[in-house]
């Protein structure tokens, strides 16, 4: 079978590969490369590098939509579409492209996490288990009717942790179906939408942490920002990153935010208890052990995080 792949991040590129050893990807479409970095470079997009390397067509349009766009993808005569962490929402025009489907890998048991960011959001939210679903794309936002779902326990990871175990299990799932396709057994049932929930994309706020929340609510963010974001905090007029951090019991009555010991552990009081900070970072430093970083770096103990 004749394949276009649209994707950008890290998390769609196992399914590229394992999608190039199932037919003939004919196009790889992903987003126009960004300046990143102190130098402001301009850097390829995970999906691009990497179907470089498998000696791909890489299609890069500021609107996939436009008409020179879609008489591009027309040209290709795709047989099936295969759209993972793309980043554009695709038109009516598009969706009836190929010859037999258009689908969509998306992370998570849907119709739960709708949107941008559903691994992280399920870390954060505190979900006991997620997993990725293979869909049918249409034009709402990721409401297309499912083929197949694939689950898997959260337990302590962090969000890139999980997002590696979903990539491949996505991988999976897509060849799965392109067999169904090819035995002519494949099957979609429609989302339930009045189970749907939704994934919003991760925006500046949603970075600081607030102590007077509980101990396990500010562990889950920690994880589920971990390691692409970093949860921050401010002392002393500096912005800080914790990118690991456990629950420990703690009866002390000082407030929320208090700094109660940085000597060898850096612990901070919380709503119901504390956290026991495991990975931080400085400002402009790298991530670092919570062991090396307080040999060089002092935090004041009784210090409220956030005021009184």
């Amino acid at each position: 079978m004749r394949f276009i792949f649209m994707g950008t991040p890290e998390f769609s590129v196992p399914i590229l590969d394992r999608l190039n050893n199932l037919g003939e990807v004919a196009l790889v479409v992903s987003q126009e490369d960004k300046r990143k970095g102190r130098g402001k470079k301009f850097t390829k997009t995970p999906v691009k590098i990497k179907a470089e390397n498998l000696g791909l067509e890489v299609f890069q349009p500021a609107d996939v939509n436009s008409e020179d766009s879609i008489n591009k993808l027309r040209e290709v005569n795709a047989d099936i579409i295969v759209v993972v962490a793309y980043g554009q929402i695709l038109s009516r025009e598009i969706i009836d492209i190929p010859k037999k489907y258009i689908v969509n890998v998306h992370a998570s048991i849907l119709p739960k996490l709708r949107g941008a960011a559903p691994i992280n959001r399920a870390i954060i939210e505190g979900h006991k288990k997620t997993g990725v679903s293979l869909m049918k794309v249409e034009e709402g936002l990721d409401s297309g009717a499912v083929s197949s779902v694939k689950e898997i326990e959260i337990k302590n990871m962090n969000a890139g942790e999980l997002e590696d175990k979903l990539s491949l299990m996505g991988a999976d799932l897509l060849e799965e179906f392109i067999n169904e396709v090819e035995e002519n057994k494949v099957k979609f049932t429609e989302q339930d939408d009045s189970k749907k929930t939704y994934a919003n994309k991760i925006l500046k706020n949603d970075l600081i942490l607030d102590f007077h929340d509980n101990s396990k609510n500010i562990v889950n963010k920690v994880r589920g920002l971990s390691p692409h974001y970093g949860a921050k905090f401010n002392y002393d007029d500096k912005v800080y990153k914790i990118f690991d951090a456990e629950e420990i019991e703690n009866s002390a009555i000082e407030v929320p935010g208090t700094i109660l010991n940085s000597d060898k552990k850096l612990i901070i009081k919380t709503k119901d208890g504390a956290i026991s900070v495991k990975v931080i970072q400085a400002p402009g430093k790298k991530a670092m052990g919570i062991d090396d970083f307080l040999r060089g770096n002092k935090f004041e103990e009784n210090y409220v995080i956030g005021g009184k």
